[in-house]
């Protein structure tokens, strides 16, 4: 065959961004796209616990043979720990090793496809990360939103978004963040998530946790709460997890899908179909970067200097964050700039238009998406004043459409 006449694929929406700033020539530009965690100095270091464990497991190894389908129990276990504590009486959770936390969706969606039967609904909160999209459509599931962020003052729109998730039907999925929402920072409190779970017990469908960042909102013990509160109340559900995030091992893939069925038999079934499922997407699991986080989740000491150098970054943000409402403060005092405070994790959705993000790009070099979402640590003692000089003159230049 001959392929026939084709377009270029639309750029990603975060990824084509970095891809366009890279080629961009101008010295100060400055990409705050990427959800990449980048220290005062603008770079992405390798945390000394991961150097450890690294150095330790390149030691020891004997042999880059496959991994098993779901990986080393050991890291399932360290993984479920990490969320749930000493998970001895857990007996119906089950955990599969997956390439990052997007691999661990992709695992989740066609799992919940294939025992749920095709042709299911995903409901996404609006706005969400854009991926998520693609993977739910991709295992074959028409998409839908619910309500979640209220622009006006800045928090979470509870009842209209309880009023939409009464119209998800059993079997459909609904994404949730645990924390640090992906892009506006707004959270959910713990007795949301109570309610969650009576809504889906009642409904039928069922919540799908994209715990991406934990440890960048609070401690871990702290934001994986939400996590602790749907086991409790005896919910089914799906928790994908990145360590991305919070071991810096972005290129390294290391996420894990937790399933929490109703008894051990089922959990152990679901399994089943989950590395059935992973066996045709990727066959195996990446094994390297797992086993860094397995040896850091298992042994005391890398454990307690890892949980240093999470809070460490925790401390970053929190003061990058504070740092940018106080600059746009500064320059902009006719605008309540609060909410960039009470926002969470890494990222800050800023109120700004894709007419303003459009200008900051092409009349400044500063990369963010269309929707306004801002990475607060891309932001450094030495460009802080540079970016809120420009969005104070995008925001007194650029009429809305």
């Amino acid at each position: 065959m001959s392929w026939p006449s084709v377009q270029p694929a639309p750029a990603d929406p975060i990824l084509g961004l970095t891809e366009a700033w890279r080629a961009d020539p101008n010295p100060r530009k400055v990409n705050l796209g990427v959800g990449v965690f980048q220290d005062e100095h603008g770079r992405t270091p390798v945390l000394p616990s991961v150097k450890a464990a690294e150095t330790a497991l390149v030691a020891a190894e004997t042999t880059k043979n496959y991994w098993p389908i779901a990986g080393d129990p050991e890291y399932g276990r360290r993984v479920a720990e990490m969320m749930w504590g000493d998970v001895e009486g857990v007996a119906r959770v089950r955990v599969i090793c997956a390439p990052g936390g997007t691999g661990a969706l992709r695992v989740g969606a066609e799992l919940i496809a294939t025992v749920a039967g095709r042709g299911r609904t995903a409901w996404l909160s609006r706005p969400t990360w854009p991926n998520h999209r693609g993977i739910f459509a991709a295992a074959g599931f028409a998409v839908r939103e619910y309500a979640y962020y209220e622009a006006a003052r800045g928090g979470v729109d509870r009842e209209a978004m309880f009023a939409a998730l009464q119209q998800a039907r059993p079997g459909d999925a609904v994404v949730l963040h645990a924390g640090c929402h992906n892009p506006t920072g707004t959270d959910l409190e713990l007795e949301d998530w109570r309610r969650i779970a009576a809504v889906a017990l009642d409904q039928g469908w069922l919540p799908v946790v994209d715990a991406a960042y934990l440890g960048f909102g609070g401690t871990i013990e702290e934001d994986a709460a939400p996590l602790r509160a749907l086991l409790e109340t005896g919910v089914d559900f799906l928790v994908a997890v990145s360590f991305s995030k919070n071991m810096g091992l972005y290129r390294d893939r290391v996420g894990a899908l937790a399933i929490v069925a109703r008894d051990a038999a089922t959990a152990e079934a679901l399994l089943s179909h989950a590395r059935a499922a992973a066996r045709v997407l990727y066959s195996n699991p990446p094994a390297h970067g797992p086993q860094i986080a397995m040896r850091i989740l298992g042994d005391r000491l890398l454990r307690e200097m890892w949980t240093r150098e999470v809070a460490a970054m925790r401390e970053r943000l929190a003061r990058a964050r504070e740092s940018f409402a106080e600059a746009l403060t500064v320059r902009l005092p006719d605008r309540d700039w609060s909410f960039i405070r009470r926002q969470r994790g890494m990222f800050s959705y800023t109120g700004l238009t894709r007419a303003h993000a459009e200008w900051l790009r092409e009349q400044r070099s500063i990369y963010m998406t269309g929707d306004g979402r801002v990475n607060v640590v891309g932001l450094t003692p030495v460009n802080l004043d540079y970016v809120c000089d420009s969005i104070a003159e995008a925001l007194q230049t650029v009429r809305p459409s």
